[in-house]
């Protein structure tokens, strides 16, 4: 008990550090979400709060943050425009929710676990330069695209890459000065000074970061106006005068759209994407976490689908698993579940009691905070070792980032998977058979799986063999043999005697592979793997 207790006391001084970062990154993600998905600014934050206490505290993962995702972003515009009401969306919200508790059930988060490892660090690599290229605008101070926006296509017209060109048109001097010197610091913080105590570990580098900018911003209304940021480039969280107008800010779901079509299609097409979404980013979170634990999916699943009823419940966005909040609560040092669940407490304590606090950072500083986390996800490093590790592996992690750069992060998943699944077919083509020669003896040798892709070679070379040559079929150590070549080996066994070949042919008697057909020349042997020797012809 007492060892428990020194160690819930450990994880504590790094979880309450971390539960600051992840609210800090996580606040202008939830307010530009919402915006970018035309529904009331309050309605991100809810989902931010609900993301991280009630999932937080249903999920068996110790790391991953949940929140609105901008992955699900084209979804909500689209469905808040064919229903027209945003109570009739929530309802499809909270249906999406069941649906996803349902697939816990089937366990349909099995399916996270076929995703090539190369492809899920393709994908955080990807979101990590996404969050350069998308939060360099807003560092410089033009932000005529919400901050929470990962698409590429832009609602503005530009695009990630022309984004980036607009923005350098438009530097507001006094954001530049502030994102500058929150990156600077966020970076000597870390590099240099947190790690010579202990003590100054503890405390957050975007927290400060925040605490400067707002002194600069208000430094500069007093002292030089013209370097000044406007209201515009601030956070803007509603105020509420009273807990009756704070309460307002809270929506229930309309009921009686239950039999509306477009709400049903709504919440079955959330609960999909964003249950993909979730089994993704829970697989690229176990893949970050320095203890390496691994998350039961299934229960995972159901957690999120808890939290959607609950958001949908009370007026917020879909939920999902985010990676952006995830890379920087692990970054930041979270040891448990209580980081996530701390920062969707300081979401609700924040805006119930000092949103006029929070409307004074600049948006320039977060911006800042943002690009350190995706540097963090995307270092040349990175690059370096896929690149060592040869082309099947480096080329579906470098497509799949290309592919989300260019489309959204489930389009570039597939893609990555689908190269992926290339090379993994070719590796296997290409081992599956093993055909030697010397003289006039031949050796064909079948391992592992050897599938219909195969039959070309195997019946080009058996017809190649020469009359008068002996020839060895060896089928011990294949795992599974495809009918269409056994159907290609028997023909062969059926007119070599035509040729003058002899043919022996090995196969493994605990495997049912197929084999039935003998030429007058032929000879079978049916033994145990284990009893085969290397055959050197």
């Amino acid at each position: 008990m007492v060892k428990k207790v020194k160690q819930s006391a450990s994880a504590l001084r790094n979880d309450l550090p971390s539960s600051v970062v992840v609210f800090l990154v996580a606040l202008p993600l939830c307010l530009g979400i919402a915006l970018a998905s035309g529904a009331p600014l309050f309605s991100g934050i809810i989902a931010g709060m609900v993301g991280g206490i009630v999932i937080g505290a249903l999920s068996g993962s110790q790391l991953s943050v949940s929140g609105p995702a901008a992955g699900l972003t084209a979804i909500v515009i689209v469905a808040i425009g064919k229903l027209q009401v945003f109570e009739a969306f929530l309802l499809a919200v909270v249906l999406g929710g069941v649906f996803q508790i349902v697939l816990g059930i089937i366990k349909a988060g099995i399916l996270g676990d076929y995703i090539p490892s190369s492809v899920i660090k393709g994908m955080l690599a990807a979101i990590g330069l996404i969050l350069i290229l998308k939060q360099f605008p807003h560092l410089v101070g033009y932000d005529a695209n919400p901050p929470g926006d990962e698409s590429f296509n832009q609602a503005d017209g530009d695009n990630t890459f022309s984004g980036v060109y607009d923005a350098l048109r438009h530097l507001l001097p006094g954001a530049l000065i502030i994102g500058l010197v929150s990156l600077a610091i966020m970076v000597v913080w870390e590099k240099i000074i947190a790690p010579k105590a202990r003590i100054l570990q503890l405390i957050p580098a975007p927290l400060l970061v925040v605490l400067v900018a707002v002194i600069i911003n208000e430094t500069f209304k007093t002292s030089a106006a013209g370097f000044a940021i406007k209201e515009s480039h601030l956070v803007k969280i509603p105020v509420a005068t009273s807990l009756e107008g704070f309460l307002s800010f809270f929506t229930r779901p309309d009921f009686s759209y239950i039999t509306n079509p477009v709400v049903w299609t709504t919440a079955l097409t959330i609960a999909i994407v964003a249950s993909l979404e979730t089994l993704l980013n829970i697989e690229a979170a176990d893949d970050l976490d320095p203890y390496q634990r691994v998350t039961p999916t299934n229960r995972e699943l159901m957690a999120q689908g808890a939290g959607n009823m609950v958001s949908g419940l009370i007026g917020g966005l879909p939920i999902t698993s985010v990676v952006v909040r995830t890379s920087a609560n692990i970054n930041s040092g979270a040891k448990t579940k209580m980081s996530a669940i701390f920062h969707g407490v300081l979401l609700l304590l924040s805006v119930a009691f000092i949103p006029k606090l929070l409307n004074l950072i600049p948006l320039s500083a977060l911006a800042a905070i943002l690009i350190f986390t995706g540097y963090k996800l995307a270092k040349p490093s990175l690059f370096v070792s896929f690149y060592k590790k040869g082309w099947d592996v480096f080329l579906p992690f470098a497509l799949t980032i290309v592919a989300i750069l260019l489309t959204d992060l489930l389009k570039g998943i597939l893609i990555g998977c689908v190269v992926g699944m290339f090379f993994v077919i070719r590796s296997n083509f290409r081992s599956a058979v093993l055909v030697v020669s010397d003289a006039n003896r031949y050796l064909f040798r079948l391992r592992k799986d050897v599938s219909f892709l195969n039959k070309p070679i195997i019946k080009n070379r058996l017809e190649k063999v020469p009359e008068n040559s002996s020839v060895l079929i060896d089928a011990t150590r294949a795992d599974f043999i495809d009918k269409d070549i056994i159907e290609v080996i028997e023909d062969f066994l059926k007119h070599a005697p035509l040729k003058g070949i002899t043919v022996e042919l090995k196969k493994s008697n605990h495997k049912d592979q197929g084999f039935s057909s003998n030429g007058s020349n032929v000879k079978v042997h049916a033994k145990p793997f284990v009893e085969e020797e290397p055959v050197a012809v």
